[in-house]
């Protein structure tokens, strides 16, 4: 995963966000990259980058909620467990939201399903590299 932060809403957070992800290796060749009809994902940066990551893209229908559920999913967890209140500053922010995603949800945090064998992020993506790798 990766994210980024301004303090107004543009495309170009979109690609920051996947250049991070791509940056850390944690987006393979080919992979899908998801997000709803707003103007950031269906914007032409994010389209050309996608393209030159080797990545596809994906929208969700008109009014379908459940094409981005996953995503939808992460957000109500992060608003749960780090609250809606303003921060004093944008780097306290960020410095929450990254303590949140990299040590408590992808570290910590069990998927709590028969289907993820009760595994966090981090261990499923592990477990899936090695499998991998063993089929190669």
């Amino acid at each position: 995963m990766g994210y980024s932060m301004a303090d107004r809403h543009r495309a170009e957070l979109v690609v920051y966000a996947l250049d991070m992800a791509a940056r850390l290796g944690r987006l393979e060749p080919g992979c899908v990259i998801h997000g709803d009809r707003g103007s950031e994902y269906t914007s032409s940066q994010l389209r050309t980058r996608s393209a030159e990551l080797g990545h596809l893209q994906s929208v969700g229908r008109t009014g379908s909620c459940f094409d981005n559920a996953a995503a939808e999913s992460f957000w109500a967890v992060l608003k749960e467990e780090i609250g809606t209140r303003f921060r004093p500053d944008r780097a306290t922010a960020r410095t929450e939201i990254f303590d949140f995603v990299e040590t408590f949800y992808n570290r910590c945090r069990l998927r709590k399903h028969i289907h993820w064998g009760y595994l966090t992020p981090h261990e499923t993506r592990l477990r899936y590299q090695q499998n991998q790798a063993l089929t190669a």
